[in-house]
């Protein structure tokens, strides 16, 4: 294993993790803000009502990938189960990057939730990937 490449993608597996939680909090804790309600194209009040629940769930759906993608680096991290760790890492980036890709298809003007959804994943996947590699 590249450890080069394996703190790199470790780095990548953390901040994703990061971003997940954030989406989180806008979606499940701060959904009722109207500066957070307009990040998601929802423009009044009586719509982000409507969507409220929807956006509760949605934001545990990222709070579930984030402690996966963590317990992931942390089995990775301690050495102990690095099998494990890194299939579940790469099974949460993989969820997160393909969730940014259904965001793309389906709202096209979402491009930039989709790109700070899916880039650092991506990259995450990439330098796992090596690290095995190389």
């Amino acid at each position: 294993m590249n450890a080069a490449f394996a703190v790199i993608g470790s780095v990548l597996v953390f901040v994703a993790a990061v971003i997940h939680l954030g989406f989180f909090a806008l979606e499940s804790v701060l959904w009722s803000r109207p500066a957070v309600q307009r990040l998601f194209g929802v423009r009044d009040a009586r719509d982000a009502e409507v969507a409220r629940p929807w956006a509760y769930n949605q934001g545990f759906y990222n709070v579930f990938l984030a402690i996966g993608a963590g317990v992931g680096l942390v089995f990775l991290g301690t050495g102990t189960f690095p099998e494990a760790g890194l299939a579940l890492a790469v099974f949460s980036l993989a969820s997160m990057l393909l969730a940014a890709v259904v965001l793309l298809t389906s709202n096209p003007r979402l491009w930039r939730g989709a790109l700070l959804q899916g880039v650092v994943p991506a990259l995450g996947i990439l330098f796992l990937a090596l690290a095995q590699l190389a």
